[in-house]
């Protein structure tokens, strides 16, 4: 007897269909499995047998044989356990296998036949509903939240093998989705007006998050780099509905836990320790392409605190995915494209013993230029703000007047960002030289300004690119001004300093 059930595989944050077909006939009694398993799949054998057996329902005696289909590509993951409880039951004539054909199924077993959440479901239901939009999915009581939100109408679940089996041979109504008691509290996010001081970096911030442009904060220990990061996410606007979905795709590829609804509307925050590996970062992985932080991130912020720590592998390996958006991962039997749209924040120490300026550093030019050269001038290039942050004064951190607040801040920023998307060019750290010429042309004494950094030598073709990207995105706060002045590019120009002379100015 044989058996076919629709199901779906899971490769890096895209699903693929699969279809389960077992077949039952004489011979001696074995288990195969065709198609490309991995060992998560072999393994299932055993999970499923025990599952069927402890449920009450008998187990074939007799050859069985499974096959993956399409054999194209390796299968992994433990979603496939259902499936292949279904079809060893359909293909030993327990259901009958003409009541397969509505449903699509996905889910891991217990061996008490009990049906368990699996990462993923999202993508993978997707990826069925595109090649046969009528099929039901059924999917375990923790995935249907998850799963309605791909699916245009009904999700079924069953809580054992035992209430399936019960609809799909006896014909009961499926079970009822229990209805979850949701207490949504909403974190409080770190607010900009705890800090105190630092009134360039704040206003760096605003910046970065209005134009999307990557910033890197410089400066010794202490003086604030990861408390001003950390309220970035205050300042960014909430995700539109592509980019929720989004990531939502990608964090359930991950197993990531899903906030109430499913929805991710608060841009990610990730922030990685400076020992993950290239894989952890980018993704990837021998078994499974998973997912890595910068994917995690997708439409939200990736800050890399301690960023000259980081392995300059895994650093240079960023520097793609920041320009594209995408990270491609391939290995010899997979290929994924994983979205990785990303606001980075970096901060590092100006020395290894974080002293920086004269006087205050205790190392020595080698050390420094070791130091320094962990981070690659390619990589750099990619932060159009690099910003200095000294150490707050006294006064400044016995002020009791608090400073402005993210949610001020952030009206400012949601109004720059809709200039920015009324110009139809896309956000301000991507407009290229013909569009800055169209959108952001010079004031005669801004481009004295720029003419005298270019014949000094203290900016090159591409950084005047990225300031006057920088000094768009200032007009816009400021009220979005068509032509760019002086104010606007010496404060774009004090905001890309050089880490090797923190009070100068770079390229």
């Amino acid at each position: 007897m044989l058996a076919s059930v629709r199901s779906a595989n899971l490769v890096g944050t895209t699903g693929r269909a699969v279809t389960v077909e077992v077949h039952v006939g004489d011979g001696l009694p074995g288990f195969t499995m065709v198609g490309l398993p991995d060992e998560t799949c072999r393994e299932a054998r055993d999970r499923v047998r025990a599952a069927i057996l402890t449920c009450g329902l008998p187990w074939p005696n007799r050859r069985i044989t499974v096959n993956f289909a399409p054999a194209g590509f390796r299968k992994s993951g433990i979603g496939l356990d259902l499936p292949l409880a279904v079809g060893i039951l359909a293909a030993s004539e327990v259901i009958p296998a003409d009541r397969l054909a509505p449903y699509c199924f996905i889910g891991e077993l217990g061996l008490d036949g009990t049906l368990r959440r699996v990462p993923g479901v999202a993508p993978m239901v997707a990826a069925i509903r595109s090649e046969a939009a009528g099929l039901v999915p059924v999917v375990p009581v923790a995935n249907v939240a998850e799963a309605s939100i791909v699916v245009e109408g009904r999700v079924e679940t069953a809580t054992t093998l035992v209430d399936l089996v019960s609809v799909l041979r006896d014909g009961l109504p499926w079970p009822d989705v229990p209805a979850e008691d949701i207490v949504v509290t909403a974190a409080a996010e770190p607010d900009l007006a705890e800090v105190r001081g630092q009134p360039l970096a704040r206003q760096a911030l605003e910046v970065a998050a209005a134009g999307h442009h990557h910033l890197l904060l410089s400066g010794p220990p202490g003086s604030g780099k990861t408390m001003l990061a950390q309220r970035l996410p205050g300042l960014l606007p909430r995700l539109d509905d592509r980019t929720a979905i989004e990531a939502m795709m990608v964090q359930s590829a991950a197993g990531v836990p899903l906030p109430p609804g499913g929805f991710v509307r608060r841009p990610p925050w990730r922030a990685p320790h400076h020992t993950a590996s290239l894989i952890a970062m980018v993704g990837g992985g021998s078994a499974a392409l998973r997912p890595g932080e910068i994917s995690l991130a997708h439409g939200g912020t990736l800050f890399m605190d301690e960023l000259g720590e980081f392995p300059p592998v895994v650093i240079d390996a960023l520097r793609q995915p920041l320009e594209e958006g995408v990270v491609r991962v391939s290995r010899a039997r997979a290929h994924a494209e994983m979205p990785a749209r990303v606001l980075l924040i970096g901060a590092t120490n100006p020395c290894p013993c974080g002293g920086g300026r004269p006087g205050e550093c205790s190392c020595s030019e080698t050390a420094k230029s070791k130091y320094l050269r962990r981070l690659s001038g390619p990589l750099l290039d990619r932060f159009d703000l690099r910003v200095w942050v000294g150490r707050p004064t006294p006064e400044q951190l016995l002020d009791t007047e608090p400073g402005e607040c993210s949610a001020v801040v952030r009206e400012r920023v949601i109004a720059a960002r809709s200039l920015a998307e009324q110009r139809g060019h896309g956000p301000n750290s991507t407009l290229s030289g013909s569009a800055l010429d169209e959108v952001a042309p010079l004031a005669p004494e801004a481009l004295d300004i720029v003419r005298a950094e270019l014949d000094r030598g203290r900016l090159s073709g591409r950084g005047l690119h990225r300031v006057r990207r920088v000094a768009r995105t200032i007009a816009d706060l400021s009220g979005g001004a068509h032509v760019i002045g002086s104010t606007e590019i010496l404060l774009a120009l004090q905001m890309r300093v050089d880490l090797a002379v923190p009070a100068g100015r770079g390229a």
